[in-house]
């Protein structure tokens, strides 16, 4: 544990190295792209209207309910998935750099985690058109999605490092991660409401995937989370 404490610590000491790093990564995936990162951006925006309109018709929802509700639900989970899917690359994507120069190995997994964060903000804007387009504001309630994303994001850094680290040595991991995050996704509220479940609340209640969605999602749509949604992430691993 010593150990482990102080490669963080060295690592955030590091971060001028880290920021750089996880900046060039974004650079060099849109290089020679006139919109760069707003690629996905654009993309997403596309796919939340369209799949919005839909869902909210087969649903017999009101479009200015549901979409909402769709839009926050995509971003988290693609902030949650990223974490989920590229951790199996944390170390072996770094292998160059941990075979030419010894630094601390936590500079890679915050590395990864400033990168998926900048695409998430550069994502975000996709939120604020849609409450400007529906006139709906969440409040100060808003507020509580920081220590949401937050912790969001603490779990998803610690999922990473266990992935990459087991990834490492075995490599059939992410494949099967890949496979998990498909099968979490379908089972997970973010293409429909748990008021739908009717009775089956369980796959709500034991999904721990719901749970860090909702104390993100929940203040952003104007909610206060049910304690329920944080308990299981007070204790960290």
């Amino acid at each position: 544990m010593a150990t482990a404490w102080s490669d963080m610590i060295a690592g955030l000491a590091s971060w001028r190295l880290w920021v750089r790093l996880g900046w060039n990564d974004i650079l060099q995936r849109y290089r020679r792209s006139i919109l760069g990162p707003f690629w996905l951006t654009a993309s997403m925006a596309i796919m939340i209207v369209a799949l919005g309109i839909l869902y909210a018709g087969l649903f017999n929802t009101p479009v200015e309910d549901f979409l909402p509700f769709l839009c926050v639900g995509l971003l988290v989970w693609n902030l949650v998935a990223s974490f989920l899917t590229e951790g199996g690359t944390l170390f072996t994507g770094s292998e160059s750099y941990i075979k030419q120069i010894r630094l601390p190995y936590s500079v890679y997994v915050y590395r990864s985690t400033w990168s998926k964060l900048v695409i998430f903000f550069h994502n975000f804007i996709i939120y604020f058109a849609v409450l400007l387009y529906f006139q709906i504001w969440p409040g100060t309630v808003g507020l509580l999605a920081i220590p949401g994303l937050v912790i969001v994001v603490i779990n998803g850094a610690l999922a990473s490092l266990c992935i990459g680290i087991i990834s490492a040595r075995f490599r059939d991991v992410p494949p099967l991660i890949s496979s998990i995050v498909q099968i979490v996704f379908f089972v997970t509220p973010i293409f429909w409401k748990p008021e739908l479940l009717k009775g089956r609340e369980y796959v709500t209640d034991f999904n721990p995937f719901f749970h860090l969605l909702e104390i993100v999602r929940a203040p952003l749509l104007g909610s206060v989370p049910s304690a329920k949604s944080y308990w299981p992430y007070c204790s960290l691993p």
